[in-house]
């Protein structure tokens, strides 16, 4: 399979025509090759518009995916991420969101819980050779305090709820991209820091797929 052609032809017919129109996102898309982050049965679907699952449903974990390239795009988008930035990518799977950051960013920080995944991530960026990337491990929800504070924060998955921790590592003027709810109804959402305040802007529906650890605590009813 020809898999640069395969990479052209998702951004132009996936991102592109989603109303991506950043010349840095494009580019980062075009350059990084999604292959390289799937398992190997899943090399030949690496670039079709869905959701690829990237680790299995396994004793009482939920599965992990790779989200699809549109949304993830038009997320990044929103992040009007710069070469100054520093950005803690939330939940990096094997590491295929950190690499497109990395591409946009000045340095990332790629959170991970799973250590297999967080193991394939460190795998796969250094193999590919994203210097400015470094992979941690810890809760998700609990962010990575250590390296604090972020010009962006980058959630890849939809949640249900954030937890102000993850807010307080911003930095003034940072933003965080996540998506709220689950399913058709769940909403690309930005929230912002300005003067110690943080604001909260709705942009679009995103149904992809959820990411442990943001659940809201089930409420006991008599």
């Amino acid at each position: 399979m020809d898999f640069e052609a395969a990479r052209v032809k998702m951004v132009e017919n996936q991102i592109r025509t989603t109303d991506v129109t950043s010349h840095s996102v494009l580019n980062a898309f075009l350059t990084v090759p999604r292959e390289n982050f799937v398992p190997e049965k899943s090399k030949l679907l690496a670039y079709i518009d869905c959701d690829i699952e990237i680790a299995a449903a396994a004793s009482g974990k939920a599965p992990r995916f790779l989200m699809e390239a549109s949304p993830l795009a038009k997320l990044l988008q929103l992040g009007v991420i710069t070469t100054q930035d520093k950005v803690l990518d939330i939940g990096c799977g094997t590491g295929y969101v950190s690499a497109i950051l990395s591409l946009l960013a000045e340095k990332v920080v790629a959170l991970e819980s799973d250590e297999d995944l967080a193991a394939q991530a460190k795998a796969n960026i250094a193999a590919l050779g994203y210097g400015n990337v470094t992979v941690v491990t810890g809760d998700l929800e609990k962010g990575h305090a250590g390296n604090a504070p972020y010009d962006v924060i980058f959630i890849d998955g939809s949640i249900e709820q954030l937890p102000q921790g993850l807010l307080d590592q911003l930095s003034e003027d940072g933003r965080l991209i996540t998506v709220i709810g689950y399913g058709h109804a769940a909403r690309a959402t930005v929230f912002m820091r300005e003067r110690g305040a943080f604001s909260e802007n709705v942009f679009f529906n995103a149904s992809i797929k959820p990411l442990p650890g943001f659940a809201k605590a089930k409420e006991f009813v008599f």
